[in-house]
């Protein structure tokens, strides 16, 4: 097929360019700044400069594709107001179906986020657990959902929707936060760590977004892309720790001095437009559940999570040390 893929600077869509052209596919990669097209460029893959808010290098980008993969999203920032939030996550998603009827695309793929369940009080939670976005990046992608779909409904363009858990790999910087802090013996534990935590190696989440794209009854469908194990917060912490060959941390602090130290924090951070050393959606990692059912992906699809946890950490670990990361 010949694919765009959007935010392909990014870990993700980066990953998914690379691994699309391994597919044989042709694959035009967007990038915000030429340089960032220079890393991808390769046989097979062709950076092309533009953004998710200018409709008119969308449009030069996406025709003569067969398939979008609407990657690109705007993370957590500080300072931002929710317009520019509003903007990138999901006034774009209706621009790209939008541009798809005008310029022949069939299917565009949208990658959302597990996040807009918010906390799962009942895991493992499907595709039909109440939405409960948490925070405005949350509540963006999940208007995007809504507004690609009302797009698609008017124009009869496929519109497929995928909902990763956390994303990890080589390259990746979100989680290493957490396995980086591990294998480096500084990682603190709080609380327990009963909560689930589930997570999704990235090779195994392009090959689901590639089968989002070519499956034909995927059309109109949404499906959670997640990994085949789910563990506790602390088992994850013991598996990462026996990866790395190191000690699992001994320090273990409570819970809610933290956040309530977040919440002061953000209060006090808000009015200056900075980031806070410490808030509540950090400290939530150690208490909140991110469990999810893939049955409806691996029934539909035919996604099967290929790489195991423990592989899954080793591999990224190896990365991180081979760039100087630990």
């Amino acid at each position: 097929m010949k694919a765009l893929v959007t935010g392909a600077s990014g870990f993700t869509g980066g990953h998914l360019a690379r691994f699309l052209a391994a597919q044989g596919d042709q694959v035009r990669a967007l990038v915000r700044r030429p340089q960032a097209g220079q890393a991808l460029a390769g046989p097979r893959i062709e950076p092309v400069q533009g953004d998710l808010t200018d409709a008119a290098s969308l449009r030069r980008a996406m025709t003569g594709v067969d398939v979008v993969y609407n990657i690109g999203a705007l993370y957590r920032e500080a300072g931002l107001p929710a317009s520019t939030y509003r903007a990138v996550n999901a006034e774009a998603v209706a621009t790209i179906v939008e541009l798809a009827r005008e310029v022949g695309v069939k299917r565009v793929v949208h990658c959302s986020t597990v996040g807009v369940h918010g906390d799962i009080a009942h895991p493992p939670a499907d595709e039909e657990a109440p939405l409960q976005p948490g925070d405005i990046y949350q509540e963006s992608k999940l208007e995007g959902e809504r507004l690609g779909r009302e797009a698609a409904a008017r124009t009869g363009v496929e519109f497929v929707i995928a909902r990763p858990s956390g994303i990890y790999g080589p390259g990746d910087r979100r989680l290493f936060k957490l396995f980086g802090k591990i294998a480096a013996g500084k990682f603190v534990m709080l609380g327990p760590g009963r909560n689930f935590y589930h997570i999704t190696y990235i090779d195994d989440l392009c090959a689901g977004f590639r089968l989002c794209a070519t499956v034909p009854q995927a059309a109109g469908r949404t499906y959670i892309l997640a990994g085949e194990e789910v563990t506790t917060l602390a088992e994850l912490v013991r598996i990462t720790a026996e990866v790395a060959g190191v000690p699992g941390p001994r320090l273990r602090l409570p819970v809610w001095p933290f956040w309530t130290a977040g919440a002061a924090c953000e209060v006090a951070c808000a009015p200056f437009g900075i980031s806070p050393p410490i808030y509540r959606r950090r400290v939530d990692f150690f208490r909140k559940s991110r469990a999810f059912d893939i049955r409806r992906a691996k029934a539909e699809l035919g996604y099967r999570p290929a790489v195991g946890l423990g592989d899954g950490i080793r591999r990224t670990l190896e990365w991180y040390r081979e760039h100087g990361w630990i």
